[in-house]
């Protein structure tokens, strides 16, 4: 699954665009944190995957997304 590299290569306003859109935003989040799991196999990217998984139709932390790929061009908690 290579969902992550297909994200972190499109242009910084597609990238918050699709994460800004209420529920594409939450299937892309949800898509590219699996993806960098299965790929790093890392404890942060596991918890961040699982918390967005279940708390993630909030819409809160995929805005905190957003912010952070505007700020630095990473996810929240991404390894």
């Amino acid at each position: 699954m290579n969902f992550d590299t297909w994200f972190h290569k499109q242009d910084k306003v597609i990238q918050i665009v699709l994460l800004i859109i209420p529920f594409v935003g939450w299937i892309v989040d949800l898509l590219v944190r699996w993806s960098a799991f299965l790929k790093n196999q890392s404890t942060v990217n596991l918890v961040m995957a699982i918390v967005i998984t279940l708390f993630g139709e909030f819409w809160i932390l995929t805005i905190l997304d957003a912010v952070m790929i505007a700020m630095n061009n990473k996810l929240f908690l991404e390894e």
